[in-house]
């Protein structure tokens, strides 16, 4: 039920400030290179990266480089700066994805960072036996229309009503494929608890710590990213976050605790 009480609000005005820490996770992408690339390497499949909303696929080229050099063929969307469910987005990321599946012969794997995660997830669904597996990051595909603080700026550059989108129930059920969600909550534009799969045989939700506009480059992203592309095709299996992980990744079944206060005090310390 739909009510004041139970409605999601957008991420604070703190939280949102914070968001220049995606600059800090840049750096540490950098910094943090030479060890990403002992993780798992990636057997030559296709891979198709979305950007999120405003953004192109110039913010994707970190995310895109490391996984061509992990042994995958990463390629961009090729539609520009992403401005939300305009006319014939929708079909533009269609004809891409039968391009590459008709290119290499495989099915290829989607990863969509925030709105992009939402067309990725729409995308396998509407042609899963072209897709391998799908990776959100950020992506508000369960969350009320106004849970985010970008949501006036996707009226003007969609020039749509941000609850306008059909089938947003539908959105929220797990695609036909392998899905993982990959999110923060100390995420500052988007309301974190709207970014995460419902539970099922092929989904699973990853927590990272970090800003959301830092997830198409955070380390701890980036490997995971890394881990799930690796598993074979007709074989995937949860991540494992134990031992030594569970220090990067923590337990997303943990209650809903109050995140942000944990951050005011880290902040303060």
């Amino acid at each position: 039920m739909d009510t004041a009480e139970n409605r999601l609000n957008p991420p604070s005005q703190l939280l949102l400030a914070l968001e220049v820490r995606g600059i800090l996770e840049l750096q540490a992408f950098f910094a943090a290179y030479p060890l990403l690339r002992y993780a798992p390497r990636g057997d030559g499949h296709p891979v198709l990266v979305l950007p999120g909303l405003g953004a192109s696929d110039i913010s994707t080229r970190p995310l895109r480089t490391y996984l061509k050099a992990q042994g995958y063929a990463a390629h961009g969307w090729k539609l520009g700066p992403n401005h939300g469910p305009r006319d014939g987005v929708e079909a533009g990321i269609d004809s891409r994805l039968a391009d590459l599946a008709g290119r290499y012969g495989r099915k290829v794997s989607l990863i969509g960072w925030s709105l992009g995660g939402v067309f990725a997830r729409e995308a396998a669904r509407r042609a899963p036996e072209l897709v391998r597996q799908v990776i959100t990051l950020g992506s508000p595909f369960a969350n009320e229309p106004k849970a985010s603080n970008a949501w006036r700026l996707y009226e003007i550059l969609s020039g749509r009503k941000v609850d306008d989108w059909p089938g947003r129930e539908a959105m929220k059920l797990p695609p036909p494929v392998p899905s993982t969600a990959i999110y923060t909550r100390t995420d500052g534009i988007v309301a974190w608890q709207g970014c995460r799969e419902q539970y099922s045989p092929t989904t699973q939700n990853i927590e990272v710590e970090g800003s959301h506009s830092g997830l198409g480059h955070n380390p701890a992203a980036l490997y995971a990213i890394a881990d799930r592309l690796a598993l074979p095709e007709d074989d995937w299996s949860p991540f494992d976050r134990s031992g030594l992980r569970s220090m990067l990744y923590p337990d997303p079944l943990r209650s809903d605790t109050d995140s942000e206060a944990a951050l005011r005090v880290s902040l303060a310390v």
